[in-house]
């Protein structure tokens, strides 16, 4: 036992202490004999490595195993690369598995998107959800469907396509990529949502369709202590290529959470774009200061509306208590003002840095927000004036189809755009050293990143996406898009059982929450909503 112990206890030592020890050999070497002096421009940096990590303070690790503990450290630099391309299998990868990644590749690529064999999926387990097909598909349908969006109280409607850009600020994403994407929806004929952060010189790069969202932070028509300044406003939102405006109420990756952006971010660019002092810090609140109710809000759409020339403005928010929905749809119906869209972001949605909290346990996924707002319109027979877009997660035609069914007129996307312009996932976007120049600031990995060549890759995925979805309409025996079905959709309850959707989940009729909201899911909801407060009443059960 004792010698067990005493090599137990040597083992320790050198695990702790060898390394330092066979550098000092490698040295003494180098000094000694002169063919080896060139290890010396090795061995040296290391053991003054090795006399740092022994009377540094702020790592134990590091104090009791030089120069060794700094492979954990290597390690968990290499760990997301490691797990997704020697670990996990096809279907495993989070946010978006291997098989996922691969298609959004090859369909910007042009390549080859088919897959040999069969499905990988379990299709008696519950990740298994399907589409209806019919025996007589229609093959005379359109090439193409684009969606008018832009009530009655819009003066310049937009026709959109189908899939678009989400929303990505120019900071969050570098120059390049910015132009990449807007060059890639001019040639594609979509839109490009601006995101928060302005709309930047790189948005204007190429002429592609942009919608330009206004967040809390009002970056690019503010004042100078940050409140908004209608005259600022106008003058960008009637550059024609303006398209439409979106109030920015929440995003599905942090909803109801702001964020500063530290000074030493705020670079002249930036600072130009946002209109905001450069190297000091910008705060984006969490609520906007230019309305507080339903009504405010609503008036302050229809100001936007007036400023922007007639442009459609909708508004784009994570679902989290329905009675906010409800009472903004109460609003829309006393005042007779309405939002042109309304974008639903899933809690799934991706951000270039959230706090985990929020990204794991704040908001509702984007199926269930979708259904809420459809059934909220639908319940007031406001759609299909106020139209519905879709953005979580899209990728592929079978996943848009999938929304069209809970209520969708149109889809976004954005990290399946950035996989187009390159993006591996590997998880560096808030740390400035994203390795394909697409989430960074940094000019030497931007450069990696050719605008020119990206922008096909942008407007192929896009082109090829759309392809496969109405595909998919005429494989359903439908006419357009807008007839999917809840009833067309099922999904696995458990591995015996299965239902359509709309056995499932409840789908309002017309004008439902008008005439009998005490028949709907939501009577204590309803009930709750007022279009003068977002607030309610308690719900706590004591």
């Amino acid at each position: 036992m004792k010698n067990l112990a005493h090599w137990r206890e040597s083992s320790e030592l050198f695990m702790r202490y060898g390394a330092i020890g066979i550098v000092l050999l490698l040295t003494a070497l180098g000094i000694l004999a002169p063919w080896l002096r060139w290890m010396l421009f090795v061995t040296v940096p290391l053991l003054g490595l090795a006399v740092y990590d022994v009377v540094q303070r702020r790592h134990t690790l590091w104090r009791n195993y030089p120069l060794l503990a700094h492979i954990r450290w290597i390690a968990e630099d290499l760990r997301p690369f490691a797990q997704a391309y020697f670990v996990e299998n096809d279907l495993e990868g989070r946010p978006f598995n291997h098989n996922e990644r691969a298609l959004v590749y090859a369909r910007s690529k042009g390549q080859l998107d088919s897959h040999p064999f069969g499905t990988e999926l379990d299709v008696y387990s519950d990740e298994y959800e399907w589409l209806a097909h019919s025996i007589v598909p229609k093959e005379d349908i359109p090439a193409e469907w684009r969606v008018d969006v832009g009530t009655g109280q819009c003066s310049k409607p937009y026709s959109a396509a189908l899939l678009n850009i989400s929303a990505m600020s120019f900071g969050s994403l570098s120059a390049n990529a910015i132009m990449a994407l807007n060059k890639g929806a001019a040639a594609g004929n979509f839109y490009h949502d601006t995101g928060e952060g302005g709309l930047s010189r790189y948005h204007r790069s190429h002429g592609g369709d942009l919608v330009w969202e206004i967040g809390s932070g009002y970056f690019g028509c503010r004042t100078e202590d940050g409140k908004f300044d209608p005259a600022k406003f106008a003058d960008t939102a009637q550059i024609d290529q303006v398209k439409m405006v979106e109030i920015k109420l929440s995003q599905g990756a942090k909803p109801g959470h702001g964020g500063v952006l530290p000074g030493p971010k705020v670079t002249e660019e930036i600072a130009e774009t946002r209109g905001v002092p450069p190297g000091q810090d910008v705060v984006s609140p969490a609520a906007h200061s230019t309305f507080s109710t339903p009504i405010e809000l609503l008036e302050w759409a229809a100001h936007l509306r007036d400023l922007s020339g007639g442009k459609p403005v909708g508004a784009k928010l994570c679902v989290g208590k329905p009675h906010e929905v409800f009472a903004l749809v109460k609003a829309m119906r006393e005042t007779g003002i309405l939002l042109d869209y309304l974008v639903v972001d899933g809690a799934e949605g991706g951000t270039g840095a959230a706090p985990v909290e929020f990204s794991n346990r704040v908001g509702m996924p984007l199926r269930e927000g979708l259904m809420i707002v459809r059934n909220a319109l639908v319940g007031t027979n406001l759609k299909p004036q106020v139209k519905i877009a879709a953005a979580g997660k899209v990728h592929s035609g079978a996943g848009m189809a999938f929304n069209f069914g809970l209520g969708a007129d149109w889809c976004n996307a954005g990290r399946a755009f950035m996989f187009a312009l390159g993006c591996v996932q590997s998880l560096k976007c808030h740390t400035d050293h994203c390795p394909t120049g697409i989430a960074t600031q940094d000019a030497t990995r931007q450069r990696g990143l050719v605008p020119m060549e990206k922008a096909e890759r942008v407007a192929r995925f896009q082109r090829h996406t759309l392809h496969s979805f109405r595909e998919m309409v005429m494989a359903m025996g439908l006419e357009n898009p807008w007839q999917i079905a809840p009833c067309h959709i099922s999904e696995r309850l458990d591995s015996a059982r299965a239902d359509s959707i709309d056995n499932i989940h409840r789908f309002l009729a017309p004008g439902q929450l008008l005439d009998d909201p005490g028949s709907t899911p939501y009577a204590r909801a309803w009930s709750t909503a007022q279009a003068s407060s977002f607030g309610e009443a308690t719900c706590r059960q004591n």
